[in-house]
């Protein structure tokens, strides 16, 4: 079994923000591969379903931490602890501000660089849970990053948004079969960033 939990905030005013793409990402494999019904379980939101492979379907669990962003280990944790899964069975979908807009990376254990959601899972489970990191870019200044990850995406960034979070969703099979740098390939060539930075540049960059 896998654990797939997208980190964000909950409620309807935090929905739109670029520190919610971890949410959106989830939600969007969920309804590509026809998960369950929404229901609470372990402080979260959890959806379950199947992903299909080419050696069958893999029974995963979607996860929405409701504890906001910062506690979002107490859900993972509580979730890993339940189905006794190991941080290998685990990958947290995340904003990545260190990243460009669009761009998409893969890694296992690490450390938190700065992401208080990221710290807070490693503080539950240790390190070595793997990571989807979805690009949204740096506004240029240490002062501005939590106006900017709290902010909601700009209709200019709607199009690379979309095409990102589809891919990361029809790609899925890969995740799910434990092809982590084959299912970052797919991803960016599914949606390419370079797509997202051209769009950018002809409707005039996006400034938190």
């Amino acid at each position: 079994m896998l654990i797939l939990a997208g980190l964000g905030n909950p409620g309807a005013r935090y929905a739109g923000n670029r520190h919610n793409i971890g949410f959106m990402a989830v939600d969007e494999i969920a309804r590509r591969w026809n998960f369950g019904p929404e229901r609470s379980r372990f402080q979260a939101l959890t959806r379950e379903g199947a992903i299909e492979t080419p050696d069958g379907p893999v029974k995963a669990l979607i996860l929405k931490p409701q504890t906001y962003y910062n506690d979002s280990g107490n859900a993972v944790g509580a979730a890993l602890k339940f189905f006794k899964l190991k941080p290998s069975d685990l990958v947290v979908f995340y904003d990545e501000i260190d990243l460009a807009p669009g761009r998409f990376r893969m890694k296992t254990g690490g450390g938190a660089a700065g992401n208080n959601g990221v710290r807070s899972i490693t503080g539950q489970i240790g390190p070595d849970f793997r990571r989807a990191r979805l690009g949204t870019g740096h506004p240029g200044h240490k002062d501005l990053v939590q106006g900017h990850v709290l902010s909601d995406f700009h209709k200019v960034e709607q199009g690379w948004v979309s095409d990102l979070l589809r891919a990361c969703a029809d790609a899925a099979p890969l995740l799910a079969a434990g092809e982590d740098e084959k299912y970052q390939a797919e991803v960016m060539r599914l949606a390419p960033a370079d797509k997202a930075d051209t769009r950018q540049a002809r409707q005039g960059r996006a400034t938190p």
